[in-house]
Parts: C-alpha cells; structure tokens; sequence
C-alpha cells in the first residue's frame, strides 16, 4: 500500500469541523512532521485559525483557507491577553466559523487549553481537543533523549519554571529535587540561576546533567549540555535564548551515547 492510499483510507474516518465549533489543537514541538492527521485536517478545514507565536509558518500556511489572528503570548514582549484570546474565540464560533485554536505542543500542557476549554463551556460553545506531540518528549525524542529509561528513572517531571525567581512560587523545588527523579522545565530559561540553586538547595548534586534543548525540532536547534552547577553560567555564555526547555537528570548522560555527542 502507498503511503498516498493509506492516507486516504484514513481520510474517510476524518471528523468534519463544524461552523460555530472550536478545535483546540497541539502543532507539536515545531517541525511540521509531528503534526497528527487529525489536526493537519483540522488546518485543512479550517476559516478562522487563532495561532500562537511557537507555531512555524510553514504550520500556518497549511490553513489556506482560513484568516489568521495571531495570539502569540511570549515572555517580556507585547502579548494578547487571555481573556481576549478566549473572547476572540467565542466571538468567532458565534459567527459561524469553523475555529482552530492552534498551539504549540499540546494544548493541554502548559498551553493554557483547560483555560480555553472552560471558558468555551460556560459560553455554551462546542469544542473538540486534538492532541499533540508535547514539546518535551518531542524535544527529547529528537535530540537523543529517553524520556525514560529502565534503570535510571521510574518517573518524570513536567514543570514551569517562570515564577522560580520569586518569593511567592509555589512550586516546591526542594521536594522535586529529592525525589531523584528527572524533570523538564518549560519557561525556565530566564529563571534558571533560581532553579538550580532551589533544587541544589533540596539535595540534587551538582554534577547531575542538565540539557537545554533551544528550538527543538527545528533549523534552529541547539543543545547544551552542562550540570546543575554550571548550566546557568554556560546558557548565559553560550547565548541560550527561548523558546527553551531545561531538562535535569541523569537521562540526559544518555545522549553522548544514543548521538555519539555531548
């Protein structure tokens, strides 16, 4: 069978979007090979895609058929507020339109879709998730590292790291550091001479590896690899920059083996 014909015998279990519904959507990590079927349809149907700043062009342009309303919400720069993101989607599905709500990874991690998905129910407006790749086992799957692995971790992390810097972060750091478990920090970066010297402070040795993967998937990628006391050092060095996921543990030694590379 072509990869042609077996596309088009899943064609035919394809849901249509319907007018006045919303599709909250995950792109994945941002190479556009991780879309699922489901949500290259979604693109494909699509006459309203509200689209985050984490989703390439190339995602984007798939919905041509669509108008675009850029919702990008980056840290530091001029972003839509929430509640005028799920305004705008409310709005258009009352007009009629067929809405993907586009974000990068998966709508439902860190990508404030539970948000959306509620403000939509108490709207009464229809709406439909579709997964995606979230950006960290995307990220660590592409740059040669096991999100888990027989012997060296029985659990994961998923953390933010955007409020480690401040004295009201509720996040307890100390006690992520002592269950010896790997963890990946999303929105980290900024705050990482506050996350390491928090989980330092809950025990995590100084020497465990620390990756920091910098647009995963993409052209751009880059990875650095340092340890818990030395990464913030080495990021602001190397000129690390966003969008950035921070991931501690001893998966991460994995890499030199699996790639051949630090």
């Amino acid at each position: 069978m072509t990869v042609e014909n077996a596309l088009a015998r899943l064609k035919l279990k394809e849901t249509a979007l319907e007018a006045g519904h919303v599709w909250l959507a995950g792109a994945g990590p941002g190479d556009p090979g991780c879309l699922t079927l489901d949500v290259l349809s979604a693109l494909d149907q699509a006459d309203a895609l509200v689209y985050d700043a984490l989703v390439s062009p190339d995602i984007v342009a798939v919905a041509d058929k669509a108008e675009l309303f850029f919702a990008g919400k980056r840290g530091g720069k001029p972003s839509m507020k929430q509640d005028d993101i799920t305004a705008l989607l409310v709005k258009l599905a009352r007009q009629g339109r067929k809405v993907v709500r586009l974000k990068g990874g998966d709508p439902y991690i860190f990508g404030r879709g539970g948000e959306e998905a509620l403000a939509l129910v108490r709207e009464n407006i229809p709406f439909r998730v579709l997964p995606g790749i979230t950006a960290a086992f995307g990220a660590l799957a592409a740059v040669g590292i096991p999100t888990t692995m027989r012997g060296i971790n029985k659990a994961i992390t998923l953390a933010t790291g955007h409020a480690a810097d401040l004295d009201d972060d509720d996040l307890d750091w100390a006690a992520l550091a002592r269950t010896g478990q790997p963890l990946v920090v999303y929105m980290g970066l900024a705050t990482l001479p506050s996350i390491a010297r928090r989980l330092a402070a809950g025990g995590l040795a100084a020497d465990t590896p620390v990756a920091i993967v910098e647009s995963a998937t993409t052209p751009a990628e880059r990875v650095l690899i340092g340890t818990l006391g030395d990464i913030a050092e080495r990021a602001k060095a190397e000129g690390m920059a966003s969008p950035s996921l921070v991931v501690v543990g001893h998966i991460v030694s994995m890499r030199s083996e699996l790639m051949g590379r630090p």
